[in-house]
């Protein structure tokens, strides 16, 4: 005889549980966050009996449930999991359970949920995938088909999809959430609230995530930070329009107090499902930590570095050319730079914007990817050549999801720019939206980069997209339907054909700098632009966040001249320096333009750069909870604790004359380190008389300190200047 324990389904990883109660008419989540065990069957019959909430006053006449397809017919009353309709009937949906398949990996941990239903009210097939991974990741699919079979009622009526959302509940003692806003040169800037009673809706509107986009929702208890709190958090690994949402109900969600969620944000009539239609959600990423962000930042990090496509080379240091010679394409400035590039161990060249027919400005070009002959009469070769004979790689930059009106290509074929009929909205950046989910305009970028991949062997391509999509519409067949949904699609089939067909090529994603980071798009790529602005007192702050998400050696970070191009503000170099040294570093300053003394100290930081890349690059990432936000500590540790790298910087002046004893996180309470400042870049200028004690000596040498010290009761640290950073080397010594 089978119990209703069980029913019980639980997969574990890495700390985590998630527990699922396989039962009619649709499934429930029983349990998310930290692992509770063995699954037996006394723990799955304490939590079917603990699962049903009260009957409330003024509610339906049963408890109200919150199921892994949570609708109105269970008493829910807040966003549904699946929101549609046939020509405006068949709204209410009552999927019920038709098939489930279990399996459970023994050997690594986790494994998978399939969960199909079957809804004869608005005649779809829906498949729910639950996956949780080795490092704890919990990846929720959804695919709807129209099947016409399931409702004669409706006949063959098409089905208009509204949104399909991947949703989890939350328990009582998640009550802050935290989030992500921003601009161009500031992403990924935190914002934190009080989880009250409502939806916390966020929507990404621009045709990507965005410079603003949120990027990572996360909801914990109160005061969490990098290093303490339980966090459940969720990412929607989706390159278009996203939708991001932290719900709370007075009368809670079943058992639980709240529910976040994400899925993609549709325009109206993007997804009308025919009989035999499917459409396949895109994967939400759900991840809980008992240890703050950072903890959720490492199972991200470990989820990406495990895959088979992720780069296992030393990530060679770069130059590109933008911010050193902008449209000004000539061969013997060209080759003065890459030979000074050579002398100070760049690896990596790559010739940005400017190589292609017309384009000697912004507002012309994009979409005639030909070599300007007026400006190379020779083509690249001679520039390819002069690199590789300092044995360095090759690098070109494209931006093929535009088009300028002013090109070729849009005198050639107007109606291949995404927009109305009716016509064109307004230019952003002088530049319009290449329509590339037509076939013709997709095999025409396919073959002009294939080819040039081709002839010159290229090794890595910086892929740009510098506007927002508005009215992203397509006027080729269907009459001005939304196409932002197989715009992306699209593109994910271009960058897959090309690694296919040039399996050594490494691609990079820059949307304006950073208006398109996520995972669906990492899944294509090697590396991600964080932003456009190499102001190291921006920057430090947009990368701190940016690795909540993506490990550092994905992450490129580029030293800039003195005076930003994008802020206007003069740093000092080794400011400059520290704050591009520790993630896929490079190079944006004219090194031509630049003495000899300061093109030593370049050097010797290229070499600091070798030196640690093979831990910053493997390493756990940690971050310091400061009350000081002048000041940030931020360090990438070695996993055995036997090594680590920190960076103590300083952004403002404070209140506080000094910080106080700071705690480092990450190291082994238990070890013996050997701490060094390294000061190979410089010395930070402080705002003080005399350094602490340990500090003059750790300048001059290594200096022998318990870990017990440097993770239970910290260190002083100096107090800095603003706009200046110092490194701190720490190295297991009691082994």
């Amino acid at each position: 005889m089978t119990s209703r324990a069980d029913t019980v389904v639980a997969l574990r990883a890495a700390g985590v549980s998630f527990v699922l109660e396989i039962g009619q008419p649709i499934p429930r989540i029983l349990h998310w966050g930290a692992d509770l065990g063995a699954s037996t069957p006394t723990t799955a019959s304490a939590l079917l009996l603990t699962a049903g909430p009260a009957q409330l006053n003024n509610s339906p006449d049963v408890p109200r449930t919150f199921s892994a397809l949570p609708t109105e017919y269970e008493g829910w009353s807040g966003t549904p999991a699946l929101a549609g309709h046939a020509q405006g009937r068949a709204t209410t949906p009552r999927p019920r359970l038709s098939r489930h398949d279990v399996e459970i990996d023994g050997v690594r941990g986790g494994g998978s949920i399939e969960l199909e239903f079957e809804d004869a009210l608005a005649g779809l097939r829906t498949t729910l995938r639950y996956r949780l991974d080795e490092h704890g990741v919990l990846a929720v699919d959804t695919s709807v088909v129209r099947d016409a079979r399931l409702s004669p009622r409706l006949g063959s009526t098409a089905y208009t999809v509204d949104s399909v959302l991947a949703l989890i509940p939350l328990p009582e003692r998640a009550t802050e959430i935290l989030d992500f806003t921003g601009k161009w040169c500031r992403e990924r800037s935190p914002q934190r609230t009080p989880f009250g009673f409502g939806t916390h809706l966020r929507a990404a509107h621009r045709g990507k995530p965005g410079h603003d986009s949120p990027f990572l929702l996360a909801a914990g208890t109160a005061g969490f930070g990098f290093g303490h709190g339980e966090v459940w958090a969720v990412h929607l690994a989706w390159s278009g329009e996203q939708r991001y949402l932290a719900e709370r109900l007075t009368e809670g969600a079943g058992a639980f107090s709240s529910i976040i969620g994400a899925g993609e944000e549709l325009h109206p009539g993007e997804i009308i499902l025919e009989d035999g239609d499917r459409y396949d959600s895109p994967t939400a990423l759900f991840i809980w930590s008992d240890h703050g962000l950072d903890a959720i930042s490492d199972r991200l990090h470990r989820r990406l570095r495990s895959r088979a496509s992720h780069p296992r080379s030393p990530r060679p240091l770069v130059l590109n050319t933008w911010e050193a010679v902008y449209f000004d394409h000539d061969l013997a400035r060209l080759t003065a730079l890459v030979e000074r590039a050579a002398a100070v161990g760049v690896e990596r060249i790559v010739l940005d914007d400017g190589w292609f027919r017309g384009r000697r400005e912004a507002d012309a070009g994009l979409g005639d990817w030909y070599v300007d002959e007026g400006v190379w009469p020779q083509g690249l070769a001679p520039l390819v050549d002069i690199v590789r004979a300092h044995g360095m790689e090759f690098g070109l930059w494209f931006e093929p999801e535009m088009i300028n009106l002013d090109s070729d290509l849009a005198r050639a074929h107007p109606d291949w720019v995404l927009g109305p009929a009716e016509g064109l909205g307004p230019e952003s950046r002088s530049q319009h939206v290449l329509d590339i989910a037509r076939p013709e305009a997709y095999e025409y970028l396919l073959e002009r980069i294939d080819a040039l991949v081709s002839e010159h062997s290229i090794d890595y391509l910086k892929w740009d997209h510098n506007r927002d999509l508005l009215e992203a519409v397509s006027r080729e067949t269907d009459g001005d339907r939304p196409s932002v949904h197989r715009q992306t699609q699209a593109l994910y089939r271009l960058l897959d054909e090309l690694r296919l067909r040039h399996r050594a090529l490494e691609i990079e994603t820059c949307s304006g700098g950073g208006g398109r980071i996520d995972l669906g798009i990492l899944d294509r790529t090697d590396r991600v632009w964080a932003s456009d602005c190499n102001d190291p007192v921006e920057r430090i702050q947009i990368e701190r966040w940016t690795r909540s998400l993506v490990p550092p050696e994905l992450i490129g970070s580029h030293l800039g001249a003195a005076r930003s191009h994008t802020t206007a503000r003069t740093t000092d170099l080794s400011f400059r320096l520290i704050a591009a040294l520790t993630a896929h570093a490079g190079i944006e300053q004219d090194l031509t333009a630049v003495d000899d003394a300061e093109l030593a100290v370049i050097a010797r930081w290229a070499g600091l750069y070798r030196e640690f890349r093979g831990l910053l690059h493997s390493g756990r990432v940690v971050n310091a909870d400061l009350s000081d936000q002048a000041t940030a500590l931020a360090g990438v540790v070695a996993h055995d604790g036997s090594e680590a790298l920190f960076t103590w910087s300083r952004f403002a002046t404070s209140a506080g004359g000094q910080s106080g004893r700071v705690r480092f996180p990450g190291l082994d309470a238990e070890a013996v380190y050997s701490v060094r400042i390294r000061e190979d870049l410089g010395a930070a200028s402080r705002h003080q008389g005399n350094d602490p004690a340990w500090v003059a000596d750790a300048v001059t040498g290594s200096i022998e300190l318990p870990g017990s010290v440097l993770v239970g009761a910290g260190l002083p640290l100096p107090t800095l200047n603003p706009q200046q950073a110092m490194l701190i080397e720490i190295r297991r010594s009691d082994t």
